[in-house]
């Protein structure tokens, strides 16, 4: 049993760790004059075929299998896709935020979708969140206000990137509801595939005009691969394998990694500064969502 958890926490971490390097591979790509249209659209074709190539070699699938499970739920696989379009939603949105903020920031302003979140389940479920999650909430904004330097008068925010930052914290929430309710029944991998498609299906609507003569091929290979890896193939199947065995509140709780690891990232790789205000931002936010997850002792 020990071991079990161990091991799910080390596989949340892992798929955690992968998400919270995405922006800063981002950030590098633009740096060599790659545009958003250029990174998305390789990150989840790239994604797509990878784990299309899983799924093929997969021991718990066959060919004849998938197309009888594609025939029988056509239904469940067509509402994977447009859950999957939420994921591709984003994907963009956050990458168009860092073009005009720090990742630091970015990062922060994804991780709003924990209140939101919060709001989304009270309308949904039309039930008043508890007085811990109505703490937890008020906790985050705070640590937002520090995190992203908002009292600082010296400091100047391109509001472009925080309302892109916003919206991608937006669709990321619908991401999350959305996929961990649908079609439960099918493969790992094949829920992951129909996602990713999705996503790519409505990326191509957003940026097929960029698929011209100026449109640069060679993303594929320089920045695609590391983030179709690191972005679509790895988290979704770490998250997977982990989870159950750590369960969804030690998960949250584990899986909150992401935001250190993504601003160290871009602290070594981009030189961003981050100073003692924005960290203490930061851990207010990890408090919360730990403050929000944890169980509560149960009597006897």
């Amino acid at each position: 049993m020990k071991n079990n958890l161990i091991k799910g926490s080390i596989l949340v971490a892992l798929g955690s760790a992968s998400y919270g390097m995405l922006a800063t591979f981002v950030k590098m790509a633009y740096k060599e004059g790659y545009s958003t249209a250029e990174v998305t659209i390789s990150q989840f074709t790239i994604g797509v075929i990878g784990i299309l190539l899983i799924s093929m070699f997969s021991q718990r699938q066959n060919i004849a299998g998938n197309a009888a499970t594609a025939g029988s739920n056509w239904k469940s696989l067509l509402k994977l896709m447009i859950a999957g379009t939420a994921m591709g939603l984003t994907s963009t949105f956050y990458y168009l935020s860092v073009q005009y903020i720090p990742v630091s920031v970015g990062i922060v302003l994804l991780m709003q979708t924990v209140w939101m979140g919060v709001i989304l389940e009270m309308i949904l479920h039309k039930k008043r969140p508890g007085n811990r999650k109505i703490l937890s909430v008020l906790i985050i904004i705070a640590g937002t206000v520090l995190a992203t330097n908002l009292l600082q008068s010296s400091v100047t925010i391109d509001w472009r990137g925080v309302g892109w930052g916003m919206l991608a914290a937006l669709s990321y929430t619908i991401t999350v509801y959305a996929s961990n309710g649908i079609a439960l029944h099918l493969p790992v991998v094949r829920r992951s595939l129909y996602l990713v498609l999705g996503g790519l299906i409505i990326i191509m609507l957003i940026f097929h005009s960029s698929l011209n003569m100026n449109f640069s091929f060679d993303i594929f290979w320089k920045w695609g691969i590391v983030l179709s890896l690191f972005g679509t193939i790895l988290p979704p199947l770490l998250f997977t394998m982990g989870m159950p065995l750590t369960g969804v509140g030690l998960g949250t709780i584990i899986a909150a990694v992401e935001i250190p690891v993504s601003v160290l990232m871009a602290h070594f790789l981009l030189k961003e500064p981050v100073n003692i205000v924005q960290w203490t931002g930061i851990v207010l936010i990890l408090g919360a969502v730990v403050l929000m997850n944890i169980e509560k002792p149960r009597r006897a």
